[in-house]
């Protein structure tokens, strides 16, 4: 069954619960070098980390209300995604909702504790094109990390969590919706 027959027999049969997108994405204090504006005829010197310190966003949007719930974790593993969700299932007071997400190892194990009001669907895999989040991760490391010397991980952490903070629900929506109606309703 296709994704999109999928999520739409579910929908039908629950229309109350929203749909989040769910993806994990690895921060790294190495620069990320992006296009710049120099003086015509100078040769400009870019500082560049050659460090791999690293950590994970464990993040989930609503690409229809803008709705956003994320987390920072130093890995990717069964009990931060355990975490995640217990945390998420009590920032929506139990509201009942599907997440729909990859087939990481983490997410498919019978150890994940899944509370009641969230159901879980999963993409095809090896199809990230699908999963509206991962759009937003490129918003994110645009703005956050690209022509950005981060030396310290604490500090790439704050700058992220103060991004974070300021995206609208306007933007989730217009970041993530590219192409979301068509692809699954």
């Amino acid at each position: 069954m296709s994704l999109k027959k999928n999520l739409e027999s579910k929908i039908l049969k629950e229309p109350d619960r929203q749909v989040f997108f769910f993806d994990e994405s690895r921060f790294v204090t190495h620069s990320r070098l992006g296009h710049g504006w120099f003086k015509t005829g100078s040769r400009e010197c870019v500082k560049k980390c050659l460090g791999y310190k690293n950590f994970y966003v464990y993040t989930a949007v609503s690409p229809q209300t803008g709705g956003e719930f994320s987390i920072i974790a130093p890995t990717v593993n069964i009990d931060w995604m355990n975490l995640y969700l217990q945390k998420m299932s009590q920032w929506l007071n139990n509201k009942p909702i599907f997440i729909v997400m990859d087939q990481a190892g983490w997410h498919i194990t019978k150890k994940l504790i899944v509370p009641d009001n969230i159901k879980i669907i999963f993409l095809p895999p090896y199809s990230p094109e699908l999963n509206p989040v991962e759009r937003l991760w490129k918003y994110i490391k645009d703005n956050v990390l690209k022509n950005t010397l981060y030396e310290e991980l604490s500090t790439l952490e704050n700058d992220l969590c103060d991004f974070i903070k300021t995206i609208s629900a306007d933007i989730i929506k217009s970041v993530c919706s590219a192409g979301y109606m068509s692809c699954y309703l």
